[in-house]
């Protein structure tokens, strides 16, 4: 039975996140979820899948990513995979790349490997793109739809001001956007269900990797909340066509029409 493959990330919940005063950020009260992207990556793997196929899901995370198991497989996947390392926190794209590629590769027989265009707390557009260089796979990117008929696969894409529509020859990678497959919330019989489902454990010496092979490349310099100050003016007086003169009147001083 073919593998298809999605890889996921558990990710902090930006809800949670509070900004401080000095825009700094507070996650000492937040919880973790899997990012919203990558639950609509799981709902169209599934949905690409025939009935020759096994969807699996697959992420590399510290010790907490165990709690992702669960919440993964009652979305649909028959069996879920963590590569679990404390360095999980520590490297970037390019190592989160190779720890998934390497595991893939121990999965075996893998077909197709999704992944959302980005995740829900850095959105990188990188490691899709160095997991297909890693496997030497196709890789389409910004899929907003797409269909599976023997080993092709035709996807569209949606490019700025237009969309593009290709045809690759399995195995492959794919990227989508949230917009490919709507995410529902998994069932009661869904979640008691995920408690069944295998699942497998990989550590980094398992995938072969020695101590510094995933060093961060990049190095986060600043991080602080964004804030956006309204100016709150209220145009409750004259008729509309007065308002309308008022309004762009503001527009203009602010500088937004020429």
């Amino acid at each position: 039975m073919s593998k298809i493959v999605v890889c996921y990330k558990w990710v902090l919940d930006e809800a949670d996140i509070q900004i401080r005063p000095d825009q700094s950020l507070d996650t000492s009260r937040a919880k973790s979820k899997i990012s919203e992207y990558d639950r609509n990556a799981i709902q169209a793997a599934l949905e690409a899948a025939s009935d020759a196929d096994e969807v699996v899901s697959l992420t590399f995370g510290t010790g907490e990513a165990h709690k992702s198991l669960k919440d993964a497989l009652s979305r649909g996947p028959a069996q879920g995979y963590l590569v679990c390392d404390d360095d999980a926190l520590e490297t970037d794209g390019a190592g989160t790349a190779k720890v998934l590629a390497e595991a893939i590769r121990k999965i075996g027989d893998t077909k197709l490997v999704f992944c959302a265009e980005g995740a829900s707390d850095t959105y990188a557009h990188e490691v899709g793109p160095r997991l297909g260089v890693l496997l030497d796979m196709p890789v389409v990117s910004n899929v907003s739809s797409l269909s599976v008929d023997g080993d092709t696969l035709t996807a569209t894409r949606i490019l700025e001001g237009s969309t593009e529509t290709v045809q690759v020859t399995l195995p492959a990678v794919v990227t989508v956007l949230p917009v490919a497959a709507a995410a529902p919330i998994p069932g009661l019989k869904m979640v008691l269900a995920a408690s069944k489902k295998p699942t497998t454990e990989f550590s980094l010496e398992d995938l072969g990797f020695d101590a510094g092979q995933l060093d961060a490349k990049t190095e986060v310099a600043s991080l602080v909340g964004y804030t956006m100050d309204r100016k709150n003016i209220l145009i409750d007086s004259g008729d509309p066509t007065e308002k309308v003169e008022k309004l762009l009147a503001y527009l203009e001083q602010e500088g937004v029409l020429g």
